[in-house]
């Protein structure tokens, strides 16, 4: 399982993050707008597999493109072109659900918890990423990825809250 990850774990991280980012930008951008708990999942869930099968697809097109250019420059290409895509869809959907999962649970304060959860996974991904991967500083991984995803939350959160008000 370590060799694994070590091997893939461009496309775990990219995933990962990416779902968690997305997902929680969409709940951000919905709850600014004001929107119900059921529109929240029906958006959430349809980003979450429609951005999901977008990335591991994508990853699989990158990979074999890749894989093709290798070839013709007479090199051998060793690494799978469908592992990579499916580890990214993965890593997506399962990082991606912790934003909805408040709203499935149908808990109180929803979106409160949604942002806790949200911030501890992205911390969580970004100091996993930087310190037993890459042996740098944990500490400062985990904020960066925090503040990259807080950012995106923010800019969803303001824009749904402009336009829902523009439009009513």
């Amino acid at each position: 399982m370590q060799s694994i990850f070590r091997k893939y774990i461009k496309d775990i991280m990219f995933g990962a993050n990416d779902g968690i980012v997305t997902t929680f930008a969409v709940v951000a951008g919905a709850v600014g707008a004001g929107l119900s708990t059921d529109v929240i999942l029906i958006l959430g869930f349809a980003g979450l597999l429609g951005d999901g099968f977008s990335m591991g697809f994508g990853n699989y097109l990158g990979s074999k493109s890749e894989r093709d250019v290798t070839r013709a420059d007479g090199e051998k290409y060793l690494k799978s072109v469908t592992k990579p895509a499916i580890l990214t869809f993965i890593s997506f959907i399962i990082a991606g659900l912790i934003p909805l999962l408040p709203f499935v649970l149908g808990l109180n304060g929803s979106f409160g918890l949604a942002v806790m959860a949200t911030a501890v996974a992205l911390f969580l991904v970004g100091s996993l990423l930087g310190g037993s991967v890459l042996k740098k500083h944990w500490f400062k991984w985990g904020l960066q990825m925090l503040f990259v995803g807080g950012m995106a939350a923010t800019i969803a959160y303001v824009i749904g809250y402009i336009v829902q008000r523009i439009i009513t």
